[in-house]
């Protein structure tokens, strides 16, 4: 069985022979350089990411929690105490304001959804009253009316899970053990129906949620991972090929650059047109018990637009003014530096990676919680003048960078022109001297047709034309081109 036979009998120098040996310790010094840079490399953006994400429990006491006693009675001592018992830099801060600074529901809601507390926590009015009442005379009461919670899931939703929606159903609890404790004192005067009364004292009220927008679906756990990772793939990957349809059909010294620029932002402007409904559909068809609207739909779908193209600008300014080793370094840190923007709200991570702000990752995931919860996420004011500066720069230079590209394309084609020329005229002029030495008679004395020029020219014209055109297809195929980018070989052309 032949395998790669010719690999197996090719006779190869041995590592020890004097030429091999620079090349051996080139190869070495070359592979450690490169291997120690990225190195470096990876290991920093694995402590940037890790950064983020130490010691997170520890700032869940910067998620402030607004609670307000419509009651004034024994229910709001029992959720004071639960408060100070559970109070640690792992729980959140609950922040207590009067009746009159939130006089009704509307205004916690309002407050919740305006982004200024992450969630609000209320005792209805005559709550503690109703409690007794059951409890002393078995007046009926509903444990649902007592205590409740207003949030929104759609704001980081793995996040409010356990930091705010848990942790407030952990202070309820602690809060019932302590209203039951201070009931048990009223024994006397309790209803003498004592199923009854074990039943209310073992459940006296269940905390009421409001969600202003339920986002329990699975897919939820991506939308600010995979998600955003694969979209700047998603350009990357056809920057690559946009690149090689250039440099294949030679366009930049064939094509008016202004004519270029044109073509390949419609071209782009296209493409991530089409990917981002791709993904606006795939988020809304597995969007199981996610109750969002048509309108919702066409919002995030024109806000992954944009966020697709500008990052497909970004990537080309990488890929025009960054040298081409650099750009998988460039493209890699990139995706890492904005996916660490939106992995936890600002409030749980160390101050210094609030500089994210000015990323377009966050601005673009602020924008959709706002769409998905119906505005209650109004941080519109910094997250589109965000996006539009990075859309408008990068048109800037990616249009300035087609001209880059096409002024260097344009030397390069000239360099070997000139090149191809000069080869020409010495492979012309070596098989003319050629042709002379050849036209001598055997006595020393030139042949009655090289004295005539008229055949033994045209001979030696054809012969160098032919010599030409051979160093011509090699220089051509071995000349290195100006790089414009990274470039993709073209799967699908002729």
């Amino acid at each position: 069985m032949t395998f790669y036979a010719r690999a197996r009998r090719q006779k190869h120098l041995s590592i020890h022979d004097p030429t091999v040996r620079p090349l051996r310790l080139a190869v070495l010094r070359a592979a450690g350089i490169n291997l120690l840079v990225l190195q470096l490399l990876f290991l920093g953006l694995f402590c940037y990411l890790f950064g983020s994400l130490f010691q997170e429990t520890t700032h869940v006491h910067n998620l402030n929690v607004v609670f307000v006693d419509y009651d004034g009675g024994a229910i709001g001592e029992a959720i004071r105490a639960a408060y100070q018992q559970l109070r640690t830099p792992g729980f959140p801060t609950l922040t207590e304001h009067s009746a009159r600074q939130y006089p009704d529901l509307r205004a916690i809601t309002s407050t919740v959804c305006h982004i200024q507390y992450w969630g609000g926590l209320y005792i209805t009015p005559n709550a503690s009253n109703q409690l007794a009442a059951a409890l002393t005379s078995g007046a009926d009461y509903n444990p649902d009316d007592l205590l409740g919670l207003v949030w929104n899931e759609a704001r980081y939703s793995t996040i409010v899970d356990s930091a705010v929606a848990g942790s407030m159903q952990s202070l309820s609890e602690t809060a019932r053990l302590a209203y039951t404790l201070n009931a048990t004192q009223m024994l006397p005067g309790l209803t003498t129906n004592i199923t009854s009364t074990l039943g209310i004292l073992a459940s006296p009220w269940t905390l009421a949620s409001t969600n202003l927008q339920p986002t329990t679906q699975g897919s939820r756990l991506v939308y600010n991972t995979l998600v955003v990772i694969l979209i700047m793939i998603q350009e990357f990957f056809y920057l690559g090929y946009i690149n090689s349809v250039y440099q294949h059909f030679r366009l930049y010294t064939t094509v008016a650059p202004h004519r270029i620029a044109i073509i390949r932002q419609l071209l782009a402007g296209t493409y991530t047109l089409l990917g981002s409904l791709s993904t606006a559909g795939a988020i809304w068809a597995f969007r199981f018990g996610w109750h969002v609207s048509g309108g919702q739909f066409v919002l995030t779908w024109l806000v992954l637009w944009l966020f697709a193209h500008l990052n497909f600008l970004v990537l080309d300014v990488f890929t025009i003014w960054i040298p081409l080793p650099f750009v998988p370094m460039a493209l890699i840190s990139w995706i890492v530096l904005n996916v660490t923007s939106i992995l936890l709200p600002f409030e749980l991570v160390p101050a210094f990676y609030r500089w994210g702000y000015a990323l377009p990752t966050h601005a673009v995931f602020q924008v959709l919680i706002d769409i998905w919860s119906r505005g209650c996420n109004p941080q519109l004011g910094y997250a589109l003048p965000v996006l539009f500066a990075f859309e408008i720069v990068g048109l800037a230079l990616s249009t300035v960078g087609v001209y880059r590209r096409a002024h260097y394309a344009i030397l390069t084609k000239e360099a070997e022109e000139r090149g191809w020329q000069e080869k020409l005229a010495a492979a012309v002029m070596a098989a003319t001297q050629g042709e002379d030495k050849g036209s001598m008679s055997d006595n020393g004395q030139p042949s009655p047709v090289a004295v005539s020029g008229g055949p033994a020219t045209g001979s030696t014209i054809a012969h160098g034309e032919n010599l030409a055109r051979e160093l011509s297809q090699v220089e051509r195929s071995t000349t290195r081109k100006q790089n414009p980018g990274p470039c993709f070989d073209l799967p699908f052309t002729e």
